[in-house]
């Protein structure tokens, strides 16, 4: 990987500076996917659902999505030479309600590898031409769905975005007090994904959302092991091949996104922190006691996740039909965090969000002298009144014999979890759609 990415870097650094003094370039994209058939799912018993949301972008850059139960999700997209991909705008519709605006912007925020040996050290996305390696998508690599269209810069056309539907399983089940009646769905999710080389590796950059109001993102690893990179021992490699002589340098992928929410359109969004305390059970009987403390997270923070511990983007001005605050939950996958850089050491940061924050690290924006060119520099105790998320996830490569040829998907991600975006479950069937607080027990 070294040999091959230094060249790219050096090649296209004259490209990198005009990309940031020109602007972005942004390309023509195919039809959006078509919406499947509805699954026979009895109706919630409301008047006819207003018409979906259409984000402010040209139907070349929509992408409309009916998911079961007739949930909708809208939302536009571009392509940036440096981030890649980018969804904007992006709105969720419940079957049977108004649409909700989610998401303002969402995308890669920066792929940083460093290997164990310290020896080599890279920025993905602002310095080894993430951007310029989108690859040509064959049918097979998006089954069911569409592949539009993107003008890379110096590149040319590239059949490069897939937009397609997956099957995810049960959506929910549940067995009716009495009788044989089982309510349950199979559900689909929407699927919209990109592949990008970058020296050796090749990054599947996908963005899944769930009927329910759920989103995914997450990034798959895969491509092969650098060849130039079997130089390490034990404690910072692994063999690989024949005997004990050639050591694969272990490495580590920190991949970082970055969110800005925008609730219910409005960018009054706010943090607030979740911590569980457990208190062992008294001597005299009786359980362990569980105690929750809810923090308004209200100046910048770069926070570590914790057992017990959460975070939520609430709406500042969007309520449910039971006024609640709408708010969507951050849920990480797993994670390694790599110590080794101050911004690779917190699982998120909240920053005051601004135009020249762009990348958690090698940041290309101008924000002017001594302001720091990585997402930790930018947590300095500002007030929190539009912020902006960074996640971070983190995965220690330890090379293995199954890592050739060619090496399997290794992935990393979240989840955004709707959490009182709606005042019941957005699927309910219309058989229990009255069942919205305490059960009726019966006398």
């Amino acid at each position: 990987m070294s040999t091959q990415r230094t060249t790219r870097t050096r090649r296209r650094g004259a490209v990198l500076t005009a990309a940031v003094l020109l602007g972005t370039a942004t390309a023509a994209a195919g039809p959006a996917t078509a919406a499947p058939p509805r699954p026979p799912v009895p109706p919630l018993p409301t008047a006819a659902p207003p018409p979906p949301a259409q984000p402010a972008c040209s139907a070349a850059y929509r992408i409309t999505q009916k998911l079961e139960g007739g949930a909708v999700w809208n939302m536009c997209w571009r392509y940036n030479t440096d981030a890649g991909l980018t969804l904007d705008r992006v709105t969720y519709q419940a079957p049977g309600a108004a649409p909700v605006k989610v998401l303002t912007s969402a995308r890669l925020a920066q792929i940083h590898v460093p290997y164990d040996d310290g020896v080599a050290e890279y920025d993905d996305l602002t310095g080894a031409g993430f951007g310029w390696g989108l690859q040509n998508l064959k049918p097979a690599e998006c089954p069911g769905g569409t592949i539009s269209t993107v003008k890379v810069p110096e590149v040319g056309q590239v059949k490069g975005l897939c937009t397609t539907t997956r099957a995810r399983g049960h959506a929910y089940r549940m067995a009716a007090d009495g009788g044989d009646k089982v309510f349950q769905v199979q559900g689909k999710d929407l699927l919209v994904y990109t592949v990008n080389k970058v020296g050796w590796y090749e990054y599947i950059s996908e963005w899944r959302f769930s009927a329910d109001g759920t989103i995914g993102a997450n990034v798959g690893a895969t491509g092969s092991l650098s060849p130039v990179d079997y130089n390490a021992t034990d404690g910072r490699g692994w063999p690989i091949g024949k005997g004990a002589r050639a050591y694969a340098t272990s490495h580590a992928h920190n991949v970082f996104w970055k969110l800005d929410f925008g609730l219910d359109g409005s960018t009054k969004d706010r943090i607030e922190q979740f911590d569980s305390t457990v208190t062992a059970p008294p001597a005299t009987g009786g359980g362990p006691t569980v105690k929750t403390k809810r923090t308004v997270v209200t100046k910048e923070l770069a926070g570590d996740a914790k057992n017990m511990r959460w975070w939520r983007v609430v709406s500042g001005t969007g309520k449910n039909a039971d006024g609640h605050a709408r708010s969507y939950e951050i849920v990480p996958g797993h994670t390694d965090t790599h110590a080794g850089r101050g911004f690779t050491k917190h699982d998120v940061y909240f920053t005051q969000s601004r135009a020249c924050e762009q990348f958690a690290s090698n940041n290309i924006g101008n924000c002017g002298t001594n302001a720091g060119d990585s997402v930790d520099k930018w947590v300095n105790g500002e007030t929190l009144t539009k912020p902006s998320v960074w996640v971070n996830i983190g995965f220690h490569h330890m090379a293995r014999d199954e890592d050739q040829q060619p090496m399997p998907v290794h992935w990393q991600g979240f989840q955004l979890a709707p959490r009182d975006l709606t005042a019941m479950n957005p699927l309910t069937p219309a058989d229990l759609a009255s069942e919205n607080g305490q059960p009726d027990l019966g006398s």
